[in-house]
């Protein structure tokens, strides 16, 4: 049996690029996947409803079941029509995937607030339309007495965990998708509802109009930068074996899967009294040299 064999997944997205990757993937692990893309550009320029049915067609070709749908991911009712398109095409739903995003790259000072408003809009919103409804469909199962054994897989990024210079507005919603997965794990865990994050290190349209050549790096034959790369552990965190593991951002480059670990209480001063400000200094630089180094904001100088 496959490992997503009657599983049914929504990815947003999933025209092109990580999206694609992992509906194919999922459908080649037995999944019915709704593959749900607006056909936009890198920049959210208007697009057409091919990309979704050429996944679409791809995936039937070899044998597997999905679904296109069209809609926009940051529109409330949109999501509700994401939500049904899986139930009415397959009876059920499992795993939502958010992965739709574009970018707007400024540096923060020539940033509009039109541009931060639809990067933060397509990203945070974005997640929250879909699964908000999937959620409302799984706990009306919970509540019935149906057994729930669902997924949320949410997309973050390195810009997200460390910073980006250049794209301030996508690196503050990838960051806070990061802790809307920790809030959902911890909420949804009683519903039999997962929640977990990638920070995918991938060649995308996003990425290689940020990074350039740099996502064209291989090791000898493996190609380090494709995004078929990170499919794997999407279909698995939507399959059954991922239900223990909850509330957790994983970051993949190329073969290498790493836990990112967010943040955590570093370094701290009690004075056990109250500072006086021309004390704060000295702590404060004793703090620093002493708490383990950060990774750097990337495009940062030195």
């Amino acid at each position: 049996m496959e490992l997503c064999e009657g599983r049914v997944v929504i990815v947003t997205g999933a025209g092109r690029g990580l999206g694609r990757s992992y509906a194919l993937e999922l459908a080649r692990q037995g999944a019915a996947v709704v593959v749900n893309d607006l056909g936009v550009g890198a920049h959210g320029e208007a697009g057409t409803e091919t990309p979704a049915q050429q996944v679409v067609d791809e995936i039937a070709a070899a044998g597997g079941r999905a679904v296109a749908n069209h809609d926009d991911v940051s529109d409330w009712d949109a999501g509700k029509r994401i939500v049904d398109t899986a139930l009415d095409a397959f009876g059920a739903l499992h795993a939502v995937v958010n992965n739709a995003g574009f970018v707007r790259d400024r540096m923060f000072v020539s940033s509009t607030p039109d541009e931060w408003d639809a990067v933060l809009r397509v990203h945070l919103r974005g997640h929250f339309c879909t699964s908000r409804h999937a959620v409302d469909y799984w706990r009306g199962l919970q509540k019935g007495g149906t057994e729930v054994d669902a997924r949320i897989v949410n997309t973050s990024s390195g810009a997200g965990l460390q910073g980006s210079v250049g794209q301030s507005a996508y690196a503050a919603a990838k960051g806070g998708i990061a802790s809307l997965t920790l809030v959902q794990a911890a909420e949804l865990k009683r519903y039999g509802i997962t929640a977990n994050a990638l920070a995918p290190n991938a060649r995308t349209r996003m990425t290689e109009a940020a990074f350039g050549a740099t996502m064209s790096v291989q090791q000898g034959d493996f190609d380090l930068f494709d995004p078929a790369n990170t499919a794997p552990l999407v279909a698995w965190l939507c399959s059954v074996q991922s239900r223990d593991i909850t509330g957790q951002v994983f970051e993949l480059r190329g073969g290498k899967i790493s836990l990112a670990l967010g943040w955590s209480e570093g370094p701290s001063e009690d004075k056990g009294a109250r500072w006086d400000a021309a004390e704060i200094g000295q702590a404060i630089a004793k703090l620093v040299a002493t708490r383990p180094a950060a990774k750097p904001v990337y495009g940062a100088q030195n």
